[in-house]
């Protein structure tokens, strides 16, 4: 029997002034474990003299997770954080009861022409910590646990696999790793998590009688699944623990609670949220 249960296909979206592959949430399949959110992020390189914007912008009721491979961010947040995530680095944005935080290129970035290649996640929190006080924490690359062997390497981004533990602090059981496989190479999935999925950001993988290319992700059951590498490849492994109820995202906001989405509406649309500071701009309310 297959352990393929879905195959999920990033679909392009404008973010003004960029493209990303989007490949969660989609109609059919919100979430895989705490994942309710999963866009990948170029690589793009702009001409000199410019920078990517993400102006200042409120979250609710989830944790967001900044990783590149490629360039650099520079994360203000509500909170009076002001961090530089460079590649292999975690920034983990824990929202809870409201946060507001802006992305942009590092002003020494730009003179060059900024680049970018990574992947924006976000996580959803447990029920009970869906209104906890807001925080922010920044992991350097060299605080991940790392394994390399029979052409594999590993980087446990957050939560726990194949031995290894990420210092970042999760809420729920999660699944987080990048792998990179030269052509050839073999990898079991871990089986201790109950939802699973594997993203292919370049390269080509054989699982079962099926190939997989960039911007696929195939979404697997409970049991052994084993990947080859077809060429050299870079993955991303995710999933964890099933949610513990369904949950409704609009717009940068997610809750268990529609009424709490509607009220973040009408804050972020009254300016009631805590403002970033040192920043003036900021995203309006999208008006559907």
């Amino acid at each position: 029997m297959s352990r393929i249960l879905d195959v999920l296909q990033g679909r392009p979206r404008d973010l003004g002034g960029f493209t990303v592959r989007r490949v969660l949430p989609i109609g059919h399949r919100l979430n895989v474990g705490p994942f309710i959110f999963f866009d990948h992020m170029g690589p793009l390189r702009l001409p000199p003299g410019q920078g990517l914007d993400v102006r200042p912008h409120p979250h609710i009721g989830l944790a967001t997770v900044t990783y590149l491979f490629q360039g650099r961010f520079e994360h203000r947040d509500s909170l009076g954080t002001v961090q530089t995530i460079s590649p292999g680095d975690v920034n983990w944005m824990t929202a809870g009861a409201g946060i507001v935080h802006s992305e942009r290129s590092p002003q020494d970035d730009r003179a060059s022409g900024a680049a970018l290649h990574g992947i924006q996640s976000w996580v959803a929190l447990p029920r009970e910590l869906e209104e906890c006080a807001p925080a922010f924490a920044h992991h350097p690359a060299a605080s991940l646990p790392r394994r390399e062997q029979d052409g594999t390497k590993l980087c446990v981004i957050a939560g726990e696999a194949y031995g290894l533990r990420s210092p970042v602090a999760v809420a729920t059981p999660t699944l987080y790793v990048e792998v990179q496989l030269t052509a050839g190479a073999t990898l079991a999935l871990p089986e201790e998590h109950a939802e699973r999925a594997l993203y292919v950001v370049d390269g080509e993988v054989q699982i079962e009688d099926q190939r997989f290319s960039e911007g696929a992700l195939p979404v697997f059951a409970p049991g052994v699944v084993s990947v080859q590498a077809l060429r050299d490849t870079h993955l991303m492994l995710l999933g964890g623990a099933p949610l513990d109820a369904p949950r409704k995202i609009w717009w940068n906001l997610v809750s268990s609670r529609p009424e709490r989405i509607e009220q973040a509406k009408d804050d972020w649309k009254a300016q009631r949220f805590a403002r970033v500071p040192g920043e003036t701009e900021f995203i309006p309310l999208p008006e559907n």
